[in-house]
């Protein structure tokens, strides 16, 4: 990069895990190297399941000091992503009301059942674009204000990425790609929906300025450079989602793609002009989400490698360690599209012995027991790459377009044999990578606001030239085909509680 090079701080936040990278830009090319990388342990309380706020920020704060040493030229800037729908309460003196509660909280199924008593879900659908869970910020707030009947018109609600620049910058905003996940916005605007705050009984007071990523917020306090001991940089909204984030960085040029960004979970959609809000798409469970352009993206949040992760943890307490590459080299020897399981299903959603409930469910459904670990990853994968089939006809359905080509991104890229089987169970093409695809979006939407770049699509080129990507062609088709009407018939007894036999 040389002495032409422009530096910016990432800090990208996940339900597990966080890091910091710094990104270098010359021009034409980013570069990004992981400065900081720590853990994202909720804490369990009597009363509920809470994020350790203060244990966050005081490591994005050895994220900012490491990233700004040893260098010829200052960081020019800092932007936070995160997770969605979560949030924080700050009063009118900048005090935290207490940490953040957890989108896994369990009194949220109540809140939504109460919720769900004064606007249905159609309605709200319609109204947000946002599909109703129970994880939705909606219903988290309205548990918040019946919790707290006396909520002070001074407190006002940030999402987590709001919640860190605030205490960066001092100043209160919410970016429009987190606030897209809410179920609080006007579907596919950057505008609060005051209508549905009346109806809800929830405050106006509560809700800052939205603000379109790109936005400089300010710079770090004054305090806050005396304390790390560096220069000042300016705080940036960017794509504060950290799926928004990585979308802006998918190496695209067709516009007609579908994307998968893939790590413990996989969020799959296509990005278009417009939400789609009617009665089929919101029955087959997808949501409208704001993009760093404008647009919306269109998608269905399914099963990523949370179930290899679970399985290699399982192994892992019988004395059978082994790394995610010897996993997949062990499914790689293992007999082809044998047995196959819904991923999403709810007995796989908590943590165990997840070996045993995938043989469980192949039992179930009278197909094929994998009984060695390289037959249990297989089966993983194989069912993987059919839920993105399946997930790619539903998108067909609902947007009346069959893309081209998948973008990939995230960890689960590196998983060479899932992005094969993805392009096998599909017919379609798969371009994989970058694997840090979110934290090049957030760094490539702070050079953006710098002036460094004019445009999404010029972002995208930069992607493609700044990492390797890696092309899979669609094989075994007929075969793959078979697969899937498999699949779809396991679905069916899961779901009907039947056994089918297998012919």
């Amino acid at each position: 990069m040389g002495n032409k090079a422009n530096h910016v701080l990432a800090a990208d936040y996940g339900a597990g895990s966080g890091r910091v990278v710094r990104g270098s830009f010359d021009g034409e090319m980013l570069a990004l190297q992981e400065v900081h990388r720590f853990s994202n342990d909720p804490v369990q309380l009597a009363d509920g399941l809470y994020w350790d706020f203060l244990r966050l920020f005081h490591e994005l704060k050895q994220g900012i000091v490491k990233g700004t040493q040893g260098l010829t030229h200052p960081v020019r800037s800092i932007a936070v992503d995160t997770w969605g729908v979560d949030y924080g309460l700050v009063d009118g003196a900048g005090r935290l009301c207490g940490n953040p509660r957890h989108y896994r909280e369990s009194r949220n199924a109540d809140w939504m059942k109460e919720t769900l008593r004064m606007v249905n879900e159609e309605d709200l659908y319609t109204m947000s674009g946002v599909l109703p869970q129970q994880i939705n910020t909606v219903f988290q707030l309205v548990g918040s204000l019946r919790e707290n009947a006396e909520l002070r018109p001074d407190i006002r609600m940030l999402f987590m990425p709001d919640l860190f620049h605030f205490y960066l910058s001092g100043q209160q905003a919410c970016e429009y790609t987190i606030a897209s996940t809410s179920g609080l916005l006007h579907a596919g605007e950057d505008r609060w929906n005051e209508s549905l705050f009346g109806r809800l009984g929830l405050p106006e007071t509560l809700f800052p300025p939205i603000v379109r990523p790109g936005t400089v917020l300010g710079r770090l306090t004054d305090d806050l450079c005396a304390e790390l001991r560096i220069e000042p940089m300016q705080v940036i909204s960017v794509g504060s989602h950290d799926t928004a984030s990585a979308l802006a960085a998918i190496p695209a040029s067709d516009p007609n793609f579908a994307f998968i960004s893939c790590g413990t979970w996989s969020l799959m959609g296509m990005e278009r002009d417009s939400p789609v809000l009617d009665e089929r798409s919101r029955g087959l469970g997808f949501t409208n989400e704001g993009t760093v352009s404008g647009k919306t993206r269109i998608l269905k949040n399914r099963s990523g490698l949370w179930l290899l992760q679970e399985c290699k943890r399982q192994w892992e307490r019988e004395n059978h360690i082994f790394s995610h590459q010897e996993l997949v080299h062990l499914a790689s020897s293992a007999p082809a599209l044998q047995s196959f399981i819904l991923p999403g299903d709810a007995i796989y959603l908590t943590p165990g012995d997840m070996p045993e409930r995938i043989r469980q469910q192949c039992n179930a459904t009278m197909q094929v027991t994998p009984e060695t670990i390289g037959a249990i990853v297989r089966c993983i994968l194989e069912s993987l790459a059919l839920e993105f089939r399946q997930t790619l006809d539903e998108l067909e359905l609902v947007t009346g377009s069959r893309p081209n080509v998948i973008h990939m991104v995230g960890g689960g890229v590196q998983n060479r044999l899932l992005c094969q089987f993805t392009a096998n169970s599909t017919g379609i093409p798969v371009v994989a990578g970058p694997v840090e695809a979110t934290a090049a979006g957030n760094c490539m939407v702070q050079f953006l606001a710098h002036g460094e770049v004019g445009s999404l699509s010029e972002i995208r080129k930069i992607a493609a030239a700044s990492f390797t990507l890696e092309t899979y062609d669609p094989e075994d088709n007929l075969l793959w085909q078979e697969a899937y009407e498999i699949y779809q018939k396991t679905e069916w007894a899961v779901n009907e509680g039947i056994e089918i036999k297998r012919s």
